[in-house]
């Protein structure tokens, strides 16, 4: 399986991200999945979240739930970008690609990499408020 991971203090470019997919002829379905900044966080209004991570056990985490992901699917490739630093309302704080032969396979292991990584990946956020 190939792996790509990216943490990053820039903005991510999804439209450069997608033009520079690669696919192989067996692979059916690429899911791409866009998190942003929403506007509040609970009940309180924010402007921003700055994220922090310590990147080599970021790394080595993310690293095993790809280990993990090959095992539980033919997944032909996985992209992950995550920014770091201060991110504002409505900007990508993460973008995951997934590339399988099938839809279902990589819608359920996209949600599975999401809801995992928010489990055991430290990257820590904070509030900014408006």
């Amino acid at each position: 399986m190939n792996r790509a991971l990216t943490l990053t203090r820039e903005p991510i470019d999804e439209a450069a991200l997608v033009a520079a997919r690669a696919m192989s002829g067996g692979m059916g379905a690429a899911v791409y999945f866009t998190g942003a900044v929403r506007g509040a966080e609970g009940a309180q209004p924010i402007a921003a979240l700055d994220y922090e991570a310590f990147a080599p056990m970021v790394e080595h985490q993310f690293h095993k739930l790809f280990d993990e992901l090959e095992r539980r699917w033919p997944i032909e490739s996985v992209r992950l970008v995550h920014r770091l630093g201060v991110v504002r309302v409505n900007e990508a704080s993460l973008w995951v690609e997934i590339i399988a032969p099938h839809r279902g396979e990589a819608f359920a292991a996209c949600q599975w990499l999401i809801d995992e990584m928010k489990r055991v990946v430290p990257v820590w956020k904070k509030p900014m408020a408006t």
